[in-house]
């Protein structure tokens, strides 16, 4: 089951290329190689794009991290704030690497809901440039025209540390993302300018406090590009109904993360995670959202998600796994693609 085309919520192939070697890294992408996506395998799965998303990652110890994940219960600290300079170098980086692979003819960056649907499907995959974490932008904004005429369509003001903006959530479990402060006055006159310029505006790393701002201050949908349920997984990164109750009154969406730790109830990160816990995800979101509301939100080259799923070549999994849960052809294909395009519509236009 290669159809209907996903248009994915999140991943961080840029940020894995960088690590690799930057531009060089580029030329692994035609085929296939270590990594959750490149062309082959987003050919064999039915991948048609989504949000690429760009991320200065801090300091960490990886393999420390996926240790304490392991436990009952955890609550690692937030890394420091990232410096301007520092996190302007890397989004500079990874955003070069992006056009790198348009110039190759692999995918094109997509500006409107027109080039994504002309896009869909083509010999390109198509891409939504997404800055997770917005230090690279100043408390005057003066860096957001640059980047939006470069392409950038989507934004996160946190990536979980602090930012000037506001506060994201930590990696604990269990706990509700109501973790501290809401928007700064730079985190809200950055929702403002982004609702003027049709930048959209991704709250899944935002603290419930933020998340709140972002609902009273926008006039667009509210939208969680790779998030779940709170209330099937009680992680900090995840959504609670009042949240999604709000998501749904604004007509947004939420894109279903596969990200172990967020999708099992016992929130440790370990890769024997069944896709009938997925399923669980899917259902409660759609309950509580309604079959408009919910696409896919992968996090692939980002986290460590089930085995069933471990690169976009094993989606056609996921398509049987939904279609023999009963969902039918026609929310299957608004959950694939379908939400993204027309929320997308609303958030650009």
């Amino acid at each position: 089951m290669r159809e209907p085309l996903i248009l994915d919520g999140h991943n961080d192939l840029l940020t894995r290329l960088l690590q690799r070697g930057g531009l060089s890294a580029t030329a692994d992408f035609a085929r296939s190689d270590a990594g959750a996506i490149d062309l082959a395998r987003a050919r064999a799965g039915g991948f048609g794009g989504g949000f690429f998303a760009v991320w200065a990652p801090s300091p960490m110890d990886a393999s420390a991290r996926m240790a304490r994940m392991q436990g009952d219960s955890y609550d690692m600290p937030l890394p420091p704030p990232l410096g301007h300079g520092e996190a302007s170098a890397i989004v500079a980086e990874e955003i070069a690497i992006l056009e790198a692979l348009q110039q190759a003819g692999h995918l094109r960056i997509c500006t409107d809901t027109a080039m994504l649907r002309e896009t869909l499907g083509s010999e390109r995959l198509a891409a939504i440039l997404h800055i997770e974490g917005a230090e690279a932008i100043g408390p005057d904004l003066a860096e957001l025209q640059g980047l939006h005429d470069r392409g950038l369509r989507s934004l996160g003001p946190v990536w979980s540390r602090e930012t000037i903006f506001g506060h994201g959530v930590p990696f604990r479990f269990p706990s509700t993302g109501d973790t501290g402060p809401g928007l700064t006055d730079a985190g809200k006159r950055l929702v403002a300018a982004c609702d003027e310029m049709g930048i959209m505006l991704d709250l899944s790393h935002l603290n419930e406090a933020g998340f709140r701002d972002v609902a009273r201050l926008s006039r667009r949908p509210l939208v969680a590009t790779h998030s779940n349920a709170h209330a099937i997984s009680p992680h900090a990164r995840n959504l609670t109904d009042a949240q999604l109750d709000a998501i749904a009154e604004s007509d947004g969406i939420v894109g279903l993360n596969f990200a172990c730790a967020f999708l099992r109830p016992d929130g440790r990160m370990r890769s024997d995670t069944g896709l009938d816990i997925v399923l669980r995800h899917l259902d409660h979101l759609l309950d509580r959202l309604g079959e408009d509301r919910v696409g896919i939100g992968s996090d692939y080259d980002g986290a460590l998600v089930p085995k069933a799923l471990t690169s976009v070549a094993d989606l056609p999994a996921l398509r049987r796994a939904m279609t023999d849960h009963g969902i039918g052809p026609e929310t299957m294909a608004k959950i694939c693609h379908g939400n993204w395009l027309r929320v997308l519509a609303k958030s650009w236009d």
